[in-house]
């Protein structure tokens, strides 16, 4: 093997242990008070020290260095990614962080992986560099992609069930239960077949008993689950605590509402299967069907001009 292709693996080798070695720098850093720290909030670190040294918590400790770089420079492009994570389940604070420091990770670890094939299979040509960028560039877009995916499909999750977790909030409030204590049963009742929104309304609760306004923790419900049956939700919610109406009533026309809509959907679906059928005819049964209609007919008709 000549130079041009040790190259690469001699790149390859240089960047992993420069890698290693940031590790190890950002968890030697720490001091003894942070390590303390860390175990008065996590009590199993303290029975086992070796807990610390996991691939989660190298990674919430590099966060902030590999996240640096892409850090927003505003408070609303913070919001936004905030409520994006949200959207797909990730309500932690140092959520944002440990996002773009995998998208900084996963980019690098593209880079290396691109040029590692490009200039080993191409050199140090066109290609090599193309695949290099390329690799660099999925490696940076697929937490972003992956984040997409997990946030849609949380939003129809919650859209899907939670029709059902209405009705069962308003049988427990027109029982004579509170909003709270509603929300807290119907997390109970549903973890299994909802338990999307179940953690939604077990994290209102929780907020609501550490003392948080119920406007606000209403509001923040809406934004969080990406749903606008939900955000509709709590916007009758806050009006009817605001003008002191009645609860129940609200979420029953709410539920209706909802109900309504969900009918109207099965039957805009219903209506679309005809459209949606004819390309299935076209392209798979009326072939079939020329073939077995028209198919002797014709071999009739070749048999006669054969013989004339």
């Amino acid at each position: 093997m000549d130079f041009v292709q040790l190259l690469p693996w001699a790149i390859f080798g240089m960047v992993i242990v420069g890698g290693i070695a940031l590790i190890n720098k950002l968890n030697s850093d720490q001091s003894r008070t942070t390590e303390r720290l860390d175990e008065l909030r996590n009590p199993h670190l303290r029975n086992n020290p070796d807990a610390a040294q996991s691939a989660s918590t190298l990674l919430e400790k590099a966060a902030p260095t590999l996240s640096k770089a892409l850090t927003p420079k505003s408070e609303l492009e913070e919001n936004k990614l905030k409520v994006r994570l949200a959207n797909a389940g990730y309500n932690s604070e140092n959520a944002s962080s440990i996002y773009l420091s995998l998208k900084v990770a996963l980019g690098l670890l593209g880079l290396l992986l691109g040029s590692s094939y490009g200039f080993y299979r191409f050199g140090f040509a066109q290609n090599g560099w193309t695949a290099l960028v390329i690799g660099g560039g999925i490696g940076f877009y697929l937490p972003e992609l992956v984040l997409r995916f997990l946030a849609s499909s949380r939003i129809s999750r919650i859209f899907l069930s939670l029709p059902d977790a209405l009705d069962l909030l308003v049988v427990c409030v027109e029982a004579g239960l509170g909003l709270d204590a509603a929300m807290r049963r119907v997390s109970e009742e549903l973890e299994e077949t909802a338990p999307d929104v179940c953690s939604e309304f077990a994290l209102c609760n929780l907020q609501l008993q550490m003392g948080r306004p119920r406007r606000e923790v209403l509001h923040d419900l809406g934004i969080r689950s990406g749903v606008d049956d939900m955000r509709a939700l709590a916007a009758i919610l806050i009006q009817a605590d605001k003008f002191g109406s009645s609860i129940a009533q609200a979420l029953r026309v709410q539920s209706d509402s909802m109900r309504v809509k969900r009918s109207q959907m099965a039957e805009e679906q219903a209506a679309m299967t005809a459209v949606k059928m004819i390309f299935p005819l076209v392209l798979f049964i009326f072939p079939g069907i020329f073939v077995v209609l028209v198919g002797p007919a014709a071999i009739m008709m070749i048999n006669g001009l054969l013989a004339n």
